[in-house]
């Protein structure tokens, strides 16, 4: 499939423009971007050439006014009609040299790793019940993430689960961001004990002052 055809769900979007889910939805709420980019039709999907935009969007409100990075926008829309063109893309806005290419290249880099992290997962429900697991393992993505994300070494990781490879272990935040598990998170363990223990003092107290 044409890369540029592409259409993401708003946790893919964030992660291929680098920003955060509401920064997706603030696009598509306050209209930033031309209505052609983005559907919202049953659920939000992004057009994967929105993410060019929606990253140059974010990074350059520091050194662009609102203004001025919409005028680019417009203009960028109409020198890039295909996927390839934006890393070519760059023009003069109001004495203001724009270029595409570092953040084409930005894009396009975290779209290999969004590609590289849907190929490295499987679900199959009668492994764990369906619960998206690193292919030739019974290894769960998202203990692997939640691992990743609280800083846990990757050597003491792979250390936990010799049948996983370096590569796998980097992809499981990619595939967590990008398809974020349903429902509520589950409470760990300690906070487990410390909600039984306060309730058990409270039950102790109100039955000693009865």
């Amino acid at each position: 499939m044409e890369a540029s055809l592409e259409r993401l769900t708003t946790s893919e979007a964030a992660v291929v423009a680098g920003v955060s889910v509401p920064q997706i939805h603030r696009i598509i709420d306050e209209r930033i971007l031309p209505e052609s980019l983005y559907s919202t039709d049953q659920m939000r999907t992004i057009l994967l050439d929105a993410c060019v935009l929606i990253s140059f969007y974010f990074e350059t409100a520091e050194s662009l006014t609102a203004a001025a990075r919409l005028r680019a926008i417009r203009n960028a829309l109409v020198h890039s009609p295909s996927w390839d063109a934006w890393k070519d893309c760059s023009f003069e806005e109001h004495f203001v040299s724009v270029h595409f290419q570092d953040i084409w290249r930005g894009v396009d880099e975290r779209l290999h790793g969004l590609w590289r992290a849907r190929e490295a997962v499987v679900q199959d429900a009668e492994i764990l019940g369906g619960t998206p697991i690193f292919k030739g393992t019974r290894v769960p993505v998202y203990d692997i993430a939640a691992l990743v994300d609280t800083g846990t070494p990757t050597e003491r990781i792979l250390k936990s689960y010799p049948s996983l490879k370096e590569w796998q272990v980097e992809l499981a935040s990619i595939y967590a961001r990008a398809v974020p598990p349903k429902g509520r998170p589950k409470r760990n363990s300690s906070e487990t004990r410390t909600t039984k223990s306060t309730t058990k003092k409270r039950l102790r107290s109100s039955s000693n002052r009865g």
